[in-house]
Parts: C-alpha cells; sequence; structure tokens
C-alpha cells in the first residue's frame, strides 16, 4: 500500500509540475462557465420591436406600454404601413413587427424567422406581455425556472461535459504517454501490481476531478445565480459515479491507443461530439429522428445531465433519477470490466 501511494503522489506531482495542464483544467471549466452564462445564452433581451399603425388607439397605447416596460422588447420605431415594418426587418434593423389591425380588429405580429427558436421565443413573449390582464384568459406558469434563464440549462450540461473529456482525455493521454517514453514497462515490473499502477495514475484525476465540480458548483451558484435545490450530498455522489465512468473509459481508451495524438483523436471523436450533440446539452433528445434517439442512448452524459437538473434545477429526490443513477453505474461497471480485461490480456501477450 506504501508504493501504491508513492505512485499516486509521483503522478500528482507530475501533474502539478505541468502549468499548461493545470491551466488547462481549471482554466477550461471558468471560461466555459461564463461564456454560456453570459455571452451564449437563450435569454429573451432588448428584443428590436417596430410598431406599425395608422393610428394611435388608446388600447395600442396601453400595449406598447406594457412592451416597453417590459426587459425583454426595446420599442426602435413606430411606422404606418406592414411593408416598412417588413423592410426594417430585412435590413436587420428590427427583430419583430406588433402591427395593429385598424379599427381595433386584433393584431399581427411579424417576427424575423431565420433563427426558428428565437423567433418562437419572441413570439411566445410578446403575447403573454400583450395580453391584456384584466380581460378573462388563460395564463401560464413556469415551474423552476420563472425568468427561463438559459444558465439552469447550461450548468448542468457542462458538467457532463467538463467532467467527461477532463477525466477520460487527460486520463488516456498520461498513460499512454508512459507508453511513449517508454516507463511504463519500467513501472510495471515494480513491485506494486500492474493494476494497481494504472489505478494510482487516475487518482490524482479523481480528485482534480471533484476539484473541479467544486469550482463548477460555486460558480453556478454564486456567479451565475443557479439554484441547488436538491441534497448537495446526492449531486455530489452522484457527480462521483460519473467521474468514475469517465475514468473507465480513459482508461479503456488508453489500451487501445499508443500514442498521445491517437489517444486525443480517439477522445475527441468518443467524447466530444456525441457530447455535445447527442447527451441534450444543445438540443432535446427528443426532438432527434429515431436513429439518432437509439445513438443517444448510449451517451453516458446524457444520463448525467438529465440527474443534474432534476436535482439541481427541480430539487427532487434521489428517488426520482434513480433510472439514471442505475444506468450509470451499470455503464461504469461495464466499461471498467472491458478495460481491465483488455488490460490484463495486453499484459499476459
Amino acid at each position: 500500500m506504501k508504493q501504491f501511494f508513492s505512485f499516486v503522489l509521483k503522478e500528482a506531482r507530475h501533474i502539478l509540475r505541468d502549468r499548461r495542464t493545470m491551466l488547462i483544467l481549471f482554466g477550461m471549466p471558468v471560461v466555459l462557465m461564463l461564456l454560456f452564462g453570459f455571452a451564449i445564452t437563450t435569454d429573451v433581451r432588448n428584443v428590436r420591436t417596430v410598431v406599425v399603425t395608422s393610428q394611435m388607439s388608446p388600447q395600442a397605447q396601453q400595449a406598447v406600454e406594457r412592451l416597453s416596460a417590459s426587459e425583454y422588447f426595446t420599442i426602435t420605431a413606430t411606422v404606418a404601413t406592414p411593408q416598412e415594418a417588413e423592410q426594417l426587418i430585412r435590413r436587420q434593423r428590427a427583430d419583430l413587427a406588433i402591427i395593429f389591425a385598424p379599427r381595433h380588429e386584433g393584431l399581427q405580429l411579424m417576427v424575423d424567422g431565420a433563427d426558428p427558436n428565437m423567433a418562437q421565443q419572441w413570439t411566445n413573449y410578446a403575447q403573454q406581455v400583450l395580453v391584456n390582464r384584466s380581460s378573462s384568459v388563460i395564463t401560464s406558469k413556469l415551474l423552476y425556472n420563472p425568468q427561463m434563464r438559459s444558465a439552469y440549462n447550461f450548468v448542468p450540461a457542462i458538467m457532463g461535459m467538463l467532467l467527461m473529456l477532463i477525466c477520460a482525455m487527460m486520463t488516456s493521454i498520461s498513460i499512454v504517454r508512459e507508453k511513449e517514453k517508454g516507463t511504463m514497462e519500467v513501472l510495471l515490473v515494480s513491485p506494486v501490481r500492474p493494476l494497481m499502477v494504472v489505478v494510482a495514475k487516475a487518482v490524482p484525476y479523481l480528485v482534480l476531478a471533484i476539484l473541479i465540480l467544486t469550482t463548477i458548483l460555486l460558480m453556478a451558484h454564486f456567479v451565475l445565480d443557479v439554484p441547488l435545490v436538491g441534497s448537495l450530498f446526492w449531486i455530489v455522489g452522484v457527480s462521483i459515479i460519473y467521474i468514475l465512468l469517465a475514468l473507465s473509459l480513459g482508461l479503456l481508451i488508453s489500451n487501445i491507443a499508443q500514442t498521445q495524438l491517437v489517444a486525443l483523436l480517439l477522445s475527441a471523436m468518443v467524447l466530444l461530439m456525441p457530447v455535445v450533440m447527442l447527451s441534450g446539452m444543445l438540443f432535446p433528445v427528443e426532438s432527434m429522428p429515431q436513429v439518432l434517439q437509439w445513438v443517444a442512448a448510449i451517451v453516458p452524459p446524457r444520463y448525467y445531465i438529465e440527474a443534474m437538473r432534476k436535482l439541481m434545477i427541480m430539487g427532487v429526490g434521489i428517488h426520482e433519477v434513480a433510472r439514471e443513477v442505475t444506468i450509470l453505474s451499470l455503464m461504469t461497471l461495464f466499461l471498467l470490466t472491458v478495460a481491465l480485461v483488455k488490460f490484463k490480456t495486453r499484459l499476459a501477450d
């Protein structure tokens, strides 16, 4: 056991000496959190709005005042005809036009539909703001995220992406680096069993992943104002299962790759694209074609992101994420078994 901890300390010192690696490990989460929290956002803010009306009736005036008072819309112009409003939208000087029909016969929304998702959001927001609240209408109530802030959606997704990339990619590259230098054979003939050598190299990345998880949670709560409604114990517990899964995947990649470049390419192809495109990070899995939904079913970050959204944002108990936790645990067991069997097979060869 003493030799095992010696290997762990050796790998930890090697990581700490590499300033570029430390910068990537702790700089990337901070940068991505700030980007997704403030810059890359789907929040509706300051939509450039044109009012189309031949004469400003009291009802139209009240509607315009409601739009101006909201934080979502900015009235940029008032024109007399829909054609003028359309020209402003075509010239990218407006995003939305509110067309008041003559003789109070209703209104029409004209929206820049180049981005269908944002166009739908602008339309929904405008309809909610323009509703005459004194009339008898059906109103809606948004649970868990009443301000519809995109950070609530992105933070669990960033956690899933970063923990997977850092644990799997860095672990695989670390082990393959020893192969390239020819030092892996020296380590394997040491008094410590070969399997313990590999585990010892993964332990520092487990500790680093927990520190990165802590950094993300602190930034999410205190910088981005994302609530941690659920149990912090279960948030960390499920995250550790996911980290072990990522480390197992990194070990498997290290068994396949012979060079750091191959390990990096495998990690990028196997991890980066599926995580971004098929995990539900950016696009709902339910909206994908059936074939892609089948592929998404074997992407581990999908279940972790779903679990974190439920635990962090919705505040449910662990029994409500039992399905996701079970799938992640089975995936971890499977990947770890395959990686260890393949590792022993290579040693026998």
